[in-house]
């Protein structure tokens, strides 16, 4: 049962026809006029429009007010609503989706008969409808219809689409504080109805409803931002890319850049997210040299003092452009920062010592260093000793000296491979920046 056998819809099919059946047999054995009291048309009614708003909005639900009506249903009115309310609910989404009709059946398999089921059982022990006793009752039916409902589905759309069932099922361990948090609506909700009757259980069906509403609307903001750098870091990286063919070092060094950035961010005890800034940053620090002119890109050519104005200002123009992209805000200071010194000597704003961001320090000490020992540079390239007693020199002027120390212990006892970056690959580290992209959406 764990290992992929391919699609096997018809048998997904059969089996959660087979149980809906059950379901079936069940509700034609029960009372069919608990289905036609105020109490069933409230419940349908506010399970449909919670799963119409959960189904528009996003594929995930921590908190159901679809699924707390049900189980309201199980608890004061009986097996029939219990069963019927899923289908209702389920058969509006699909009307509105209209999404695999096997899919249909499996949801329905997993949510109305588990219901009806424990309905049954809820109804044989008849307990009173309030106090404490009703409620730890209500809890423990909302938990093992829950139980069941994750048991039965997941299995079965892993058989509809040929994945491993015991995989779908192991998936399913982080839901339990949704367990949890349904089950603690469901025993509030339950309480208010038995106190305060019909109007009072309205009330808090629809505050339930609009919660779902902005929750769906938040997920779906959060989705859009995360599409949105996807394809931001799409156009960067075709940028980068296109860089190269006038700099044949620009990604190599670009990705060297943004692996020692991160590396000494950790090394100086910066948070997670900082680390994620300077890998960030450290990519994307050379992004304005895109605007640079032919001549300014060939190395050895002798260079205008319109070409030295137009190096100066490429941190500005980079930063510029990932503004106009819109979600790069902390890195494009970063980026406008990293050629500055803390000697205030720097460009393209003479920002002297701490009026430098700590991360363009970053970037600026990871800069240099892979310039200096880079076999692609525009001079002969240094041994990492070489390289370190260079840094020194010019730390506390050009570079922050407790950085550069920091890069001296970063540095100790590591490979060659490693110390010089000679395989930096642009590939590999722009997929760690996109598995780590919490920096871009904040």
């Amino acid at each position: 049962m764990d290992s992929r056998r391919g699609p096997q819809p018809n048998r997904a099919a059969v089996i959660a026809g087979l149980l809906v059946a059950v379901g079936l047999v069940g509700l034609a054995l029960s009372d069919l006029s608990d289905l036609f009291t105020p109490l069933a048309a409230l419940l349908a009614t506010c399970a449909v429009a919670a799963e119409l708003v959960a189904a528009r909005y996003s594929t995930s639900l921590t908190v159901s007010a679809a699924f707390a009506a049900v189980m309201l249903a199980v608890g004061f009115l009986g097996p029939a609503p219990a069963f019927v309310i899923p289908v209702l609910s389920y058969g509006a989404v699909w009307i509105v989706e209209r999404y695999r009709w096997r899919a249909l059946i499996i949801n329905i398999a997993g949510s109305s008969t588990p219901a009806l089921v424990v309905a049954y059982g809820f109804a044989a022990i008849d307990p009173p409808r309030h106090g404490p006793e009703f409620v730890g009752l209500l809890v423990v039916a909302t938990a093992l219809t829950m139980a069941m409902n994750i048991a039965i589905v997941p299995a079965l759309m892993a058989i509809l689409d040929g994945n491993s069932v015991i995989a779908s099922l192991r998936s399913m361990r982080g839901i339990f504080p949704a367990v949890a948090l349904n089950c603690g609506l469901v025993a509030v909700i339950a309480e208010i109805y038995a106190e305060f009757g019909l109007v009072a259980l309205a009330f808090v069906a629809l505050n339930v409803i609009a919660f779902t509403y902005m929750l769906r609307l938040v997920v779906v903001a959060r989705e859009r931002t995360r599409e949105y750098a996807n394809l931001s870091w799409g156009v960067l990286s075709s940028l980068i890319r296109t860089l190269e063919e006038r700099d044949a070092r620009a990604a190599r060094h670009c990705a060297a850049v943004a692996a020692f950035s991160r590396d000494l961010a950790e090394q100086l005890g910066m948070s997670r997210r900082e680390q994620e800034l300077a890998h960030t940053a450290g990519l994307l620090h050379d992004i304005g040299k895109f605007a640079l002119s032919d001549r300014v890109m060939e190395r050895g050519g002798k260079l205008l003092d319109s070409d030295w104005r137009g190096i100066r200002r490429h941190p500005d123009i980079g930063a510029r452009l990932l503004r106009d992209i819109g979600v790069y805000g902390p890195v494009a200071d970063i980026v406008r920062a990293h050629h500055e010194r803390v000697d205030g000597r720097g460009y393209p704003r003479g920002l002297k010592g701490e009026d430098i961001p700590p991360i363009a320090r970053v970037v600026a000490v990871a800069e240099v260093y892979d310039t200096l020992t880079a076999p692609d540079t525009y001079r002969t390239p240094m041994t990492s000793f070489e390289a370190l007693t260079e840094l020194r020199r010019v730390a506390g002027k050009q570079l922050d000296a407790d950085y550069v120390e920091a890069l001296a212990e970063l540095l100790a006892g590591r490979g060659v491979e490693y110390r010089h970056a000679d395989e930096a690959d642009f590939d590999r580290e722009l997929d760690m920046e996109r598995r780590l992209n919490e920096a871009v959406a904040r």
